[in-house]
């Protein structure tokens, strides 16, 4: 479950009975932590905090905007990474670039060209549902740069709705890529087709 990178704020939330859960609607508590991790692009160590639903007892891993499930790398790494592959480049080249191995970056590669069409519509689906007005963009000649376009739509029409600061200051794309995705942008099965969740952009 993604939830905002601000650890105290997630603490105060769930003391309070603010964070529900996505599987039933009840109000989840806290259950002790998740393992520690480190995680390229991110200061420190992330620990993630573990919540059990009231309801139906079944417990989240609550991890911040910043990064994506089973990833070791922040998501502003691998958003840099799908930005350059839209822009030319490949994977021997993005890889050192961002001192990432040239293999892993092939990974993340493949996982996203794999589902470019369906990333695009899920991302102007939260678009439309964030309640902005806004014209769906135009094609850019590349289903790579579509899909940047239309992250760019959903974090207009998300910072629109919601403010352009988060509790850690300014909203950036990728955040919202991650938050539209509950951490799944390259986790298989993600975008689920025909399911109407598009993740939880209030908690940017």
């Amino acid at each position: 479950m993604t939830v905002e990178a601000d650890q105290v704020r997630v603490e105060s939330r769930l003391v309070s009975g603010q964070v529900v859960c996505p599987d039933c609607s009840g109000v989840l508590r806290r259950w002790g932590w998740a393992r520690p991790r480190g995680v390229h692009g991110l200061a420190g160590m992330l620990h993630p905090r573990r919540a059990r639903c009231s309801a139906c007892l079944v417990t989240h891993v609550l991890l911040p905007v910043t990064v994506l499930l089973r990833r070791a790398y922040a998501v502003e790494v691998i958003g840099a990474a799908l930005v350059a592959r839209a822009g030319g480049s490949g994977h021997r080249v993005i890889g050192p670039t961002l001192g990432v191995p040239a293999a892993t970056v092939r990974g993340w590669l493949r996982v996203m060209g794999a589902r470019l069409e369906t990333v695009r519509t899920r991302l102007l689906q939260v678009a439309h549902r964030a309640g902005v007005d806004q014209a769906v963009p135009k094609t850019q000649g590349s289903p790579w740069r579509d899909v940047l376009a239309a992250l760019g739509m959903a974090t207009e029409a998300v910072t629109g709705r919601f403010g352009v600061f988060g509790v850690l200051g300014p909203v950036t794309v990728w955040q919202v890529a991650a938050a539209c995705s509950a951490g799944r942008l390259l986790s298989p099965g993600w975008p689920p087709r025909g399911a109407g969740s598009t993740g939880n952009t209030s908690r940017l």
